[in-house]
């Protein structure tokens, strides 16, 4: 029997799902990653200490290794290096030349500008001193142009809040650049897809609570939708288009929208990988019984199967910080609780998030109707 052999960019907690359903699958796992942080390190089959930005690298390590595929979760960064390896080493994976478009803010802004995809009005910042916002209106939104997980998002009411948010996004931005887009108001939802030779496929969308202004934090994510059908089937539309334009062919798809009071629907942002906090390593399968992590190990490998949604549950998760703290008892005593399946403390103290790394615990339910707590 011939085992297959997966490298996984990436060895922090958010690849332990990945790595762990690769290896039941009878998968060789070779995991890249810094020693700090890789708890993957002791799961994973191999672990090789090089960081994930080490391209070359590590594409030397994986023709040593004679690998069958490549794949990563819930990181931006990372899906770079996947797609720069596996193009010169034909295997499967989105097109190399697109990996900027996908991962940087400002060039994802412009595809959509591009092929019609409705999304913020915006503005590049590369000099914190020479900007040009006329024709804006505060309130504003200032990000990295790289980054994830909220850090270094801000929303900014005047001309002294702006120069401040631009100076810190830029500190964050590995690139030191920054985006100044409009303020949309509105229901924040994402969508979750797989894709495979360039067909998608939509899986779930997911509704978010987050901690709005000024950081907009996550604090809660729930499947399916609240979104009346109607809704739904625009949204769907305008992903599908998106994912197009962005030329994304392989693999998961996370895209992130705001749907205004007068019903327009905003694209933020598409990450050509799953959504994070356990979005796409949990909330999905548990939603809808779709395997989303044995699909994109088997995209990777190029043997993929169309999905089948063959249940309808809800599922979500609730973060613990000084916001939630309501959260604390329920999740020190979780097994009371017959929907929720999973809960951890991280973090005995509790603080006001800034973004998603500030976060202290979480809890993961499912239940047959909507479960609020």
């Amino acid at each position: 029997m011939i085992i297959k052999k997966l490298a996984i960019i990436g060895a922090s907690y958010l690849q332990l799902p990945l790595v762990k359903k690769a290896k039941e699958m009878g998968i060789e796992t070779h995991c890249f990653a810094w020693r700090e942080g890789a708890v993957c390190a002791d799961v994973a089959d191999f672990f090789y200490p090089i960081s994930i930005v080490e391209k070359d690298e590590i594409l030397k390590k994986c023709q040593e290794i004679g690998i069958d595929g490549i794949t990563t979760i819930a990181s931006d960064t990372a899906v770079v290096t996947v797609n720069y390896v596996a193009s010169r080493m034909g295997l499967l994976s989105n097109p190399d030349d697109y990996s900027e478009v996908t991962t940087n803010k400002y060039k994802m802004r412009q595809c959509f500008l591009e092929n019609d995809v409705p999304s913020p009005k915006f503005t590049l910042v590369e000099d914190a001193n020479h900007y040009q916002i006329s024709g804006f209106r505060f309130p504003l939104i200032v990000k990295p142009t790289d980054r994830s997980g909220s850090r270094g998002v801000e929303k900014v009411l005047d001309p002294v809040q702006l120069e401040e948010a631009i100076v810190r996004a830029q500190k964050e931005s590995f690139e030191h650049k920054a985006i100044i887009e409009e303020f949309v108001t509105g229901k924040e939802i994402s969508v979750e897809s797989i894709s495979f030779e360039g067909k998608h496929y939509i899986l779930q969308i997911t509704d978010k609570v987050t901690t709005g202004a000024p950081f907009f934090v996550e604090l809660e994510h729930h499947q399916p939708s609240s979104l009346p059908d109607d809704i739904k089937e625009q949204v769907c539309k305008i992903v599908l288009n998106a994912l197009d334009a962005l030329h994304i062919q392989y693999g998961a798809g996370h895209s992130e929208l705001k749907i205004t009071e007068n019903g327009d629907i905003k694209v933020i942002e598409i990450g050509a990988r799953m959504g994070g906090d356990f979005i796409g390593s949990n909330l999905v399968q548990l939603s809808t019984g779709y395997d989303f992590l044995k699909g994109v190990i088997e995209v990777s490998l190029g043997d993929f199967h169309e999905p089948k949604i063959i249940e309808q549950h809800y599922s979500g998760v609730y973060f613990l910080s000084e916001e939630t703290q309501y959260l604390k008892p329920i999740i020190e005593h979780w097994c009371d609780y017959p929907e929720i399946l999973e809960a951890e403390i991280n973090n005995e103290e509790l603080r006001r998030v800034e973004c998603s790394g500030d976060r202290s615990g979480y809890l993961i339910y499912q239940s047959d109707k909507k479960y609020k707590i």
